[in-house]
């Protein structure tokens, strides 16, 4: 990558890249609900993908918005779209 970017711009890439995440953790989510009964082993995959969308998710908005979305026990979790 040889392309210099101002702060702005990666910015909007960053963000970008989170809405990006939310949607995939979506689509995860309900895959893994929707196979549940069908298919144990796709299901259990899709958990696994929506573990890492998640966080994907968490090390964004630290990035994003440090120290906003952090609970008493230490862990990050979820913010608003």
């Amino acid at each position: 990558m040889t392309d210099v970017v101002d702060s702005d711009e990666l910015l909007r890439r960053m963000h970008r890249a989170r809405a990006c995440a939310v949607e995939q953790e979506r689509t995860w989510r309900t895959r893994r609900e929707e196979l549940r009964r069908t298919d144990p082993e796709g299901a259990r995959e899709a958990a696994v993908r929506t573990m890492a969308y998640e966080a994907v998710l968490r090390v964004l908005d630290e990035v994003l918005t440090p120290g906003r979305h952090t609970d008493p026990g230490g862990s990050a979790r979820g913010g608003s779209d």
